[in-house]
């Protein structure tokens, strides 16, 4: 009979306190009749005895096998002989079949041991799949921008396992599946937009424009969305993506830096001119309308020549006294 392991199968075993119970009195029991056929030594009530006693042992140590402990968000995932026996999600204290093996790929295996038959008890305990919310921190990874400016991108991946039965079925290795997805979508993504407003020429002043650096929420929700997608299949939910490292790759940050410095500049520059102007106006107003002084318009630009230098110089102006006539 196949198994269709896309639908998770609950199962909810007996108490582990029966298994408990039961292994103690067949242990006790069997040691009893070991004790008891070794009192005869002769006879066939001796070998029936011992026969009967070694069985009882074998199953108290069969019993202890099957006991299992489920944490609060934690699950258990169960083969038998090779086939999906079934999901413990309640935490508890159980007895399933002491066959059952606990799968997690994730999971290191620790030193087996043979407990009634399960091998697999020693290492059962380190394969319960985790359902709590966990961090992927990824690593810093050069891509491409929209236009193939390398940058380097960092990201941090808020998920958690909703099917624990598909994430240990699904895929070969969940965690790592995640991780790689995840380098995948960082790269897909960044290629989508440019780094910063303004960076093929055009105008820096689109604010509607989005950009890596400007619209950094829509890119990780963009992110989240299209890691999404990829991890359904593996029975894990994406809850949160956040950009931790933003930056030019080495190579160009020095030239773009230069860059930013230049439309600074500029931009500085043309408040300057703008004030400046807007001075040289107002103090020309001032003059007329005060009758101060009645210039013509040789004078009028030279006035204007010598206001714009003070005003857009970057150093302080040297005044000079004029003792004589200005015409």
């Amino acid at each position: 009979m196949k198994v269709d392991y896309s639908e998770e199968r609950e199962i909810h075993p007996a108490s582990g306190g029966l298994g408990l119970l039961l292994s103690l009195l067949f242990f006790g029991g069997g040691l009893a009749l070991i004790i008891c056929s070794a009192l005869l030594l002769r006879g066939a009530v001796f070998g029936i005895l011992l026969a009967i006693g070694i069985v009882f042992v074998l199953l108290s140590v069969v019993f202890l096998g099957g006991l299992r402990v489920v944490a609060p968000k934690e699950a258990l995932v169960l083969v038998l002989f090779g086939s999906y026996y079934g999901t413990i999600r309640k935490e508890g204290f159980y007895l399933v079949n002491p066959f059952c093996m606990a799968v997690n790929p994730t999971a290191k295996s620790t030193p087996a041991s043979l407990s009634g038959g399960n091998i697999q008890f020693g290492s059962s305990m380190s394969k319960k799949v985790s359902l709590k919310a966990m961090t992927l921190n990824n690593d810093k990874q050069k891509v491409n921008d929209q236009l193939g400016n390398p940058v380097i991108v960092g990201a941090v991946v808020i998920w958690r396992v909703v099917d624990p039965t598909k994430a240990v079925f699904a895929v070969n290795n969940y965690k790592t599946f995640l991780s790689i997805q995840c380098d995948a979508v960082i790269r897909n993504v960044a290629r989508l937009y440019a780094y910063d407003v303004g960076d093929d020429g055009g105008n820096e002043t689109d604010a509607d424009e989005k950009t890596l650096r400007g619209s950094t929420r829509e890119v990780a929700e963009r992110m989240k969305s299209e890691l999404q997608e990829r991890v359904d299949e593996a029975g894990l939910l994406v809850s949160d993506v956040q950009i931790t490292h933003l930056s030019y790759a080495p190579e160009i940050a020095s030239a773009m830096l230069q860059r930013q410095q230049a439309v600074a500049i500029i931009a500085a520059r043309q408040k300057i001119v703008e004030g400046a102007v807007g001075m040289v106006e107002m103090a020309l107003d001032k003059l007329a309308d005060n009758d101060v002084v009645d210039l013509d318009e040789e004078r009028k630009a030279a006035m204007v020549s010598n206001l714009l230098v003070v005003l857009c110089g970057n150093k302080d102006a040297q005044p000079i006294v004029n003792s004589g006539s200005i015409y």
